[in-house]
């Protein structure tokens, strides 16, 4: 089972800037969708939006006053997952692989998110990157003739796959949903290929 995983934060520097929004998407293993997840969170500090990420997502610490707090969120986020996998306990979220765009950089800051609450990370280090995986593809096809984005940035990925988002706006479950479709076409389209053996 794979968790695409997308936020938002209020800047890059981790221990510093915040997670501000949560989206998540649930596949199954051939890669097809079983549930969604999205919330706002509320951060803690007013004057930590970086002008860069705001103008990536638009939020302020306004828009987001009203929402839970991360600690509040957290248990919430296991219990969709548990929930929608019909997983036995919350050991078993160990099972699950991660997976993003560049999702290195979600995952520290859900790792940073859960120490500073001290609540027990409960998910594995195995990971999906969907811009390894648009490289490795994309490599293929060049080989094989086929004109690729010069970019591995979501939305040129997205692009070449005829998805597009539905505004300039980053929404996390916007692009955790994009970025799922993006990591299926791939891997199911990889089923194709063939080695020969010379």
């Amino acid at each position: 089972m794979y968790l695409v995983l997308d936020l938002e934060t209020s800047g890059t520097e981790v221990g510093y800037h915040e997670i501000i929004q949560i989206g998540a998407v649930l596949l199954d293993q051939n890669f097809n969708e079983i549930s969604t997840f999205f919330s706002n969170v509320c951060p803690i500090y007013e004057n930590r939006f970086s002008k860069e990420a705001q103008k990536v997502h638009y939020l302020s610490f306004l828009d987001l006053k009203n929402s839970p707090a991360i600690y509040e969120l957290i248990p919430e986020f296991e219990n969709w997952i548990i929930k929608s996998l019909k997983l036995k306990t919350k050991k078993d979220l160990k099972q699950l692989i991660l997976a993003g765009q560049s999702v290195y950089f979600d995952i520290i800051f859900l790792q940073y998110a859960y120490k500073q609450n001290q609540i027990p990370y409960p998910f594995s280090h195995k990971i999906l990157d969907l811009k390894i995986l648009a490289f490795y593809y994309f490599t293929i096809l060049q080989n094989n003739n086929i004109e690729v984005p010069k970019s591995l940035s979501l939305e040129s990925i997205a692009n070449f796959f005829n998805l597009k988002r539905t505004s300039k706006v980053h929404n996390a479950l916007e692009d955790a949903i994009l970025t799922a479709k993006c990591i299926s076409i791939i891997l199911n389209n990889s089923k194709q290929f063939k080695i020969i053996k010379e």
